[in-house]
C-alpha cells in the first residue's frame, strides 16, 4: 500500500538527511515490494525509524518503547507516524497481538531488536520478540545495518551534529520451518544480528 503524503515529503526529507548526515543508502533493492515483512535494524539514534523508513515505498508500521508514549508531544507525534507501545521490560501481549493483526493483513512492521539506543555504538544482545513473530507466523525478517548513527547522535546529546551514517538493507531471512518455533526464533536472531554486526563500518558485537 503506497503512502501519499510521505511520498510528498520523502524527497525533501532524504536530500536534508544526505546533506546534513552524508546520508547513503545501500542494498535498497533488496526491500520486498509486497507481503508482510519484519524490519529489524540495529538501534543508534532517535531518528533511526524515519531514516530507515525512506527508500520502503510501503506503509510502516512501529513497536516503540512504552515510555516514549509518556512524553505529549511526542507522543502524539509518533501515534500518528503508526506506532504502537510495547512494554520491553516485560512480556506484552496486546503488543504481540497489534503486531500479529498487521502482519497477517500483509503490512510492514519494523522492530528494533536491542529494545533501546545502544550506549556504545556496538551491536547490543537481541531480544527474540521480533523473530518469535517471525517463527511462528512464517514471515521474513529484514536485517538492516545502521553505521555512524551513534557518532552523529549519542545518548546524552540533545541534537545531532553533522555526520556520516550508512544504512544498509540485507536480502531477506527466512526462518526455518523445520525447526520448533522458539529453536527456529533463536537461531534467526543469531542470523540477523551476525548479518547486522558484520556489516563493514558497523560497531562489532560485544
Amino acid at each position: 500500500m503506497r503512502t501519499p503524503i510521505l511520498d510528498l515529503v520523502r524527497p525533501a526529507f532524504h536530500r536534508l538527511c544526505r546533506a546534513y548526515f552524508g546520508l547513503k543508502l545501500a542494498g535498497v533493492e533488496h526491500i520486498p515490494e509486497s507481503g508482510p515483512l519484519i524490519v529489524t535494524p540495529n538501534h543508534q539514534t532517535y531518528a533511526d525509524p524515519a531514516l530507515v523508513t525512506i527508500p520502503i515505498r510501503r506503509r510502516v508500521y512501529y513497536m516503540a518503547w512504552s515510555r516514549l508514549f509518556e512524553i505529549p508531544v511526542f507522543s502524539w507525534a509518533i501515534r500518528r507516524l503508526r506506532a504502537f507501545p510495547v512494554q520491553v521490560e516485560s512480556t506484552d501481549s496486546s503488543a504481540t497481538r497489534e503486531a500479529v493483526r498487521l502482519l497477517r493483513a500483509g503490512h510492514v512492521l519494523m522492530i528494533f531488536p536491542e529494545g533501546e539506543r545502544t550506549h556504545t555504538g556496538s551491536v547490543e544482545r537481541f531480544r527474540l520478540g521480533a523473530f518469535r513473530l517471525a517463527a511462528s507466523l512464517r514471515v521474513p525478517v529484514l536485517p538492516v545495518t545502521i553505521a555512524g548513527g551513534h557518532e552523529s547522535w549519542p545518548p546524552g546529546q540533545v541534537l545531532p551534529r553533522r555526520g556520516r551514517i550508512t544504512i544498509t538493507y540485507h536480502p531477506p531471512l527466512e526462518p526455518d520451518t523445520s525447526l520448533e518455533s522458539h529453536q527456529a526464533a533463536r537461531v534467526l536472531a543469531e542470523r540477523a544480528r551476525g548479518v547486522i554486526a558484520g556489516t563493514p563500518g558497523a560497531a562489532p558485537a560485544r
